[in-house]
């Protein structure tokens, strides 16, 4: 199937026609562009002219450096385009501004606005981006993945402890090549050594791996500090530069160090997976090993080698280690193939970097794109928004418990459909580049969607699912942006507007299904899910109700079937189990599959959901009764009763603020001052509850989990079998009957 493709569109893409552009890097007064040509990467130097943004050209008064002032179109915002020499310059000018001013860059009201990274000033200000007319498959990928020893008397390894160490490096491409560093075959050093010249040889523009930020370079790069070793990895023979960064997706924020390799990418997988669960919500977890297995590229004779067994697999079989650690190069590999293609593409668009694409927000890419055009056209920048509250969607839990059939519709990009149709557009976009940024990207992820559904091979299914649910999120953001509060052109008052009509339309879809007989059991800002009328006959049946519910409404907003169900079990909003007519089981919301819980809990919860979605609730208290008896029987290993949490400062740190009254006590803390070897900041330790009874404080009663001897239990049956008692209370109103065993 061909590949999809864009229009070309300045205003999307950037003005700039310039084609295969692979990484783009500071260079004293220019911008050196790596772009690939039939023979290899070669480097092009553009001229660069850093700039900030000035209310007034008076700002810039006494300051001596040469500079160029631009006036820009338009009676309010950035009036004033300053135009610098170099690098440097446009630093000193910050500085300048922020003294003469009062205020830091950073301040909302400064009279200024000045951007930190140098290529994506130069990305905007000439219209250039990466990898115009460049096929996926030209791009050269590298994945990394390490294995670690972790010394005697430890659970994880930790970098800083010298006897610790690296056993096991990794590397692949999707041309053939694979390798494996082996511990036994070299020393640690060696090891360094050989992994920068492999990647210096090979030359990729991306280097590939899982948690490749917060491990296995942090690892390296510690290793790499205590032998002396340089990591001259860059296309120019530099080593890493390495800067705390911070990657936010949906609620959560992650601090992670940040890699800038000289001329190359580094790509996460790790972050991939949790951008595609925004919008997909169905994985149980972020590991490599489980989203392989997720999506149907891990292969048959996949090696598994549990982590406390690493150390004895390198020992007694270092063969199965070495293909175990080439399995998780080659997951990487195809994990990121999968997610990372839409943030390729959305690289072609936005002004940023590849590596930085992905872990910007939605809503600060889509004001690039405003920013870059208006710099183009010469146009005064608006000042970001001030804010404000308004409505928002129209949720609702009408129906709890498990029912069925059941059926899931929505609207196509609700919000995206409303500003198309009303032809809503932010009041400060005196360009009108709004709705047909927005057009053009709609129509782009609607095109992956149908191609989704119709792709008969497994793997591009899942990449054409991939890549609309990314394009989705994107496309949603655009009403996301108008109600922010750091955007140049938001538009709160519109924001208010798009929600009224989205509950209005929602409400409409209620009225009109439940008029005919429908059941509604929960609606979620642009979709419901319902109990089809006893009339229907069937799935064409059920598919004509849906077609005529989308006549009903207002023209361009259309409902489409998303989902046909035997049973759903509904426990409050967004937080519900559904089982196909293939008997797949999808388990969506924190509620029902927290990660927060010990795995006896999770797994308990997963088979008490599958019994009741099956329709076998009476047997709910004899899976009570089954774990229950396991935990009697300490017949639950040890990893399924403990919590493991890892160290993020150091111990005596800790117990400084816990006398000071500044955080309450941790029991994997309290162990690391209590164990015989010393634990530092990063080490990660799993520790389980002693005892006897239920009100125990845990980090009382805690013991390292590696301290547990099965011969002899000492797990606190009481307090475990007490949660499991308090869990299942929480869904012994959907049970058939009411009776408990802990009497």
């Amino acid at each position: 199937m061909e590949e999809l493709r864009f229009d070309d569109n300045p205003v999307l893409f950037g003005a700039d026609p310039m084609e295969r552009i692979v990484a783009a890097e500071l260079a004293g007064r220019f911008i050196r562009l790596f772009v690939r040509t039939d023979d290899g990467v070669v480097f092009h130097d553009d001229p660069f002219r850093p700039f900030i943004l000035l209310d007034d050209a008076g700002l810039l008064s006494g300051f001596t450096p040469a500079h160029e002032l631009l006036p820009l179109a338009g009676d309010e915002g950035f009036r004033i385009l300053a135009l610098f020499h170099d690098w440097h310059d446009c630093l000193a000018a910050r500085d300048f501004l922020a003294r003469s001013s009062g205020r830091t860059p950073s301040a909302a009201d400064a009279p200024y606005l000045y951007l930190s990274d140098p290529v994506h000033q130069h990305l905007l200000l000439t219209g250039k981006t990466l990898f115009k007319r460049l096929p996926f498959d030209n791009l050269k990928r590298l994945a990394l993945d390490i294995e670690t020893w972790c010394a005697p008397g430890y659970e994880f390894s930790n970098p800083k402890r010298p006897e610790d160490r690296i056993i096991s490096i990794a590397l692949m491409d999707e041309e053939g090549y694979g390798e494996v560093l082996f511990g036994t075959e070299m020393d640690e050093p060696a090891m360094l050594e050989r992994l920068g010249a492999i990647i210096r040889e090979h030359d990729p523009d991306v280097v590939e791996g899982h948690n490749i930020f917060r491990f296995d370079l942090e690892y390296i790069r510690e290793r790499a500090a205590l032998y002396g070793i340089r990591l001259q990895w860059g296309r120019d023979g530099s080593e890493p530069r390495i800067a705390p960064s911070r990657f936010t997706v949906a609620e959560r924020a992650i601090d992670y160090p940040r890699w800038n390799i000289y001329g190359r990418h580094v790509i996460d997988t790790y972050f991939l997976l949790q951008i595609y669960d925004v919008t997909a919500r169905e994985l149980e977890g972020y590991g490599l090993k489980p989203a392989a297995r997720h999506f149907g590229i891990a292969a048959p004779d996949r090696v598994y080698i549990d982590g406390s067994d690493l150390s004895r697999a390198y020992a007694e079989d270092p063969e199965a280690l070495k293909r175990y650690n080439l399995g998780d190069v080659r997951e990487t590999l195809a994990l990121s193939r999968l997610l990372s293609y839409s943030h390729f593409l959305q690289t072609r668009i936005f002004p940023y970097s590849y590596q930085v694409c992905p872990v910007r927000g939605a809503a600060t890419r889509i004001d690039s794109l405003f920013l870059r055009e208006y710099l183009r056209r010469r146009v005064a920048v608006p000042h970001a928004g001030g804010g404000g509250q308004f409505e928002g969607g129209y949720t609702d839990v009408l129906l709890d418990g498990v029912v069925g059939p059941v059926l899931h519709c929505d609207v196509a990009s609700l919000y995206p459909s409303i500003m198309l149709s009303w032809r809503m557009q932010p009041e400060r976009d005196r360009l009108g580049l709004f709705l047909p940024l927005l057009r053009e990207l709609r129509e782009f992820r609607l095109e992956a969607k149908r191609r989704a559904t119709t792709e008969g091979e497994p793997h591009r299914r899942d990449y054409y699912q991939a890549l609309q649910q990314a394009f989705k999120v994107l496309i949603n953001s655009f009403y996301g942006y108008l109600g922010t509060t750091v955007h140049h052109f938001s538009d709160q008052r519109l924001a208010g507007e798009v929600t009224r009509h989205g509950r209005e339309i929602v409400q409409r879809m209620v009225g009109w299904l439940e008029g005919r007989g429908a059941r509604i059991i929960e609606v979620d800002t642009d979709g419901l899910y319902f109990i089809p009328p006893a009339c229907l006959a069937g799935e064409d049946d059920e598919a004509s109700l849906v077609r005529e519910l989308s006549d009903q409404l207002p023209e361009g907003i259309e409902v489409e079937l998303d989902g046909r169900y035997r049973s759903m079990f509904s426990y409050k909003a967004k937080n519900y189990a559904l089982l196909d007519y293939d008997g797949k089981l999808t388990v969506r919301g924190s509620g029902l599959r927290s990660r927060g819980m010990e795995r006896y809990l999770r797994e308990f919860l997963r088979e008490l959901v599958s019994l009741f979605v099956e329709g076998r609730g009476g047997e709910a208290e004899a899976l009570l009764a089954e774990y229950a008896e396991r935990l009697r029987g300490h017949r639950f290993p040890i990893d399924w009763l403990a919590k493991t949490e890892t160290l993020h400062e150091a111990p005596d740190r800790y117990l400084q603020k816990v006398k000071a009254g500044k955080r309450n006590p941790s029991a994997a803390y309290e162990l690391a001052l209590q164990g015989e070897r010393e634990c530092r900041a990063g080490d990660q330790i799993s520790w389980y509850v002693t005892g006897s009874r239920t009100g125990v404080v845990a980090y009382e009663q805690c013991r390292p989990a590696a301290a547990y001897d099965p011969a002899h239990p000492d797990e606190n049956t009481e307090y475990y079998l007490d949660k499991l008692q308090h869990l299942y209370g929480r869904f012994r109103k959907y049970l058939p009957e009411e009776r408990g065993l802990f009497g």
